[in-house]
């Protein structure tokens, strides 16, 4: 008799296979080890790290709210699993961000902090963003500070960034709440989106997902399809799309655009869909489109990975690989599966995990690389180091549950079972 087993008889979907699993959480665990205390910083928030683990600066460093934010929001997702020392990581990121980010004077979240204090005391739509996910996350695991984070962040996000006209937010004030004119940006509105998401997972007010159901509309069901599913960055005040628009942030606000943010969004509209109960028929529609778009323009055919950015013309402009957008394609490609499976999304599944697990973890120091070049070497010319776990563990995470919410609702709902 044979010891091997018969394949016919193992599910389709790498993500319902025992040992894809088992491999999956060995690699979030992997992550946690990587970040979970190498990042504290003891004068408070976090580090950025270098490729071996170690604090990338322990001078005075600058900590951006969105890397306190994505912490808690990470660590309160290893709380929910029973990871010991997780919640610890969570109350260090909470007191940071109610005791030092939030302006006591002004109201709102300051972009960047240092030992010092402010160090860019900007109002920042994408900082603001993540502080809506850190608070939902916070209290979905009963933290004592979320209730007040939530309510602080939620008028905030209200009265100062959203415009009902629109139907998402505005970018940018300065520390004084004057306005920053001239731009509007769907990369913050893409992550309120998720946040509101959450935000609604915890506390079933539907105001919550009724902004997120407006911003998707006008970034994806309007502007991404009159560009036959790819998604602009960058618009001016009227929501128009500036097709010419530079910044010398390559981080933050790419030129051009960004197959990683198509597939983030393809995730994040079949999650919107399923939580608005399934009724929105463009929603499934527009995430096939997204993810198509992506793999037949964003990855590279020859060596793998994606490349950061296109032009207009679908050439690739910003060529080396990033780790984020591997990450969202691995995500999205499991919410594919689930709602609408196919032999081609499983393929896509399995050749994304693939070049992951060939070329983007790194065996030698821990974590992931965070940058490579077009050729595949492990490059810091955008990111200067390992400074967020956010991606990657969701990634990993991700498939591990069905794609009908937010992990930190899913982990609740639906047992760990590998």
């Amino acid at each position: 008799m044979s010891n091997i087993a018969d394949t016919n008889t193992l599910p389709a979907n790498w993500s319902k296979r025992p040992y894809h699993r088992k491999w999956l959480l060995d690699q979030a665990n992997g992550l946690f080890d990587f970040f979970q205390t190498a990042t504290i910083n003891p004068k408070g928030g976090f580090y950025d790290l270098t490729r071996d683990g170690k604090p990338l600066s322990t001078d005075n460093p600058v900590r951006g709210i969105h890397t306190s934010a994505r912490m808690v929001h990470c660590y309160a997702i290893g709380d929910m699993l029973g990871r010991p020392g997780a919640a610890d990581v969570v109350d260090h990121g909470m007191r940071y961000l109610w005791r030092k980010h939030r302006d006591e004077k002004n109201g709102g979240y300051f972009w960047q902090l240092n030992d010092d204090g402010v160090a860019d005391g900007s109002k920042q739509g994408y900082g603001h963003a993540f502080v809506l996910l850190a608070a939902s996350s916070a209290k979905a695991i009963g933290h004592p500070l979320a209730d007040r984070l939530l309510e602080d962040i939620t008028e905030v996000l209200e009265t100062k960034f959203w415009e009902q006209r629109h139907g998402a937010i505005a970018e940018e004030f300065s520390e004084d709440w004057q306005p920053v004119a001239g731009y509007r940006g769907q990369n913050s509105n893409m992550h309120l989106t998720e946040s509101l998401m959450a935000a609604f997972e915890v506390t079933g007010e539907k105001h919550y997902l009724d902004k997120a159901v407006r911003i998707a509309d006008l970034i994806i069901n309007r502007r991404a399809r009159e560009e036959a599913f790819r998604v602009p960055e960058h618009f001016n005040e009227d929501w128009v799309v500036d097709r010419n628009y530079y910044h010398p942030n390559e981080m933050f606000r790419p030129a051009g655009t960004t197959p990683g943010h198509w597939l983030e969004w393809t995730r994040l509209v079949l999650q919107l869909w399923a939580l608005s109960g399934k009724k929105y028929e463009w929603m499934p529609e527009a995430a096939r489109g997204l993810f198509y778009q992506s793999m037949l323009l964003g990855w590279d055919r020859k060596l793998g990975g994606f490349f950061y950015t296109l032009d207009w013309d679908n050439v690739p402009a910003k060529t080396f690989k990033l780790w984020w957008p591997l990450c969202e394609a691995a995500a999205a490609g499991h919410f594919l599966n689930h709602h609408q499976g196919t032999i081609l999304n499983e393929d896509q599944y399995r050749k994304i995990w693939n070049f992951i697990a060939n070329n983007t973890i790194d065996r030698q120091f821990g974590g992931w690389h965070e940058e490579m070049t077009e050729d595949l070497q492990p490059a810091n010319s955008l990111f200067p180091g390992k400074g967020d776990i956010y991606h990657a563990l969701q990634a990993c995470l991700i498939p591990l549950f069905p794609a009908e919410g937010s992990l930190t609702k899913m982990i609740k709902e639906h047992p760990l079972v590998l």
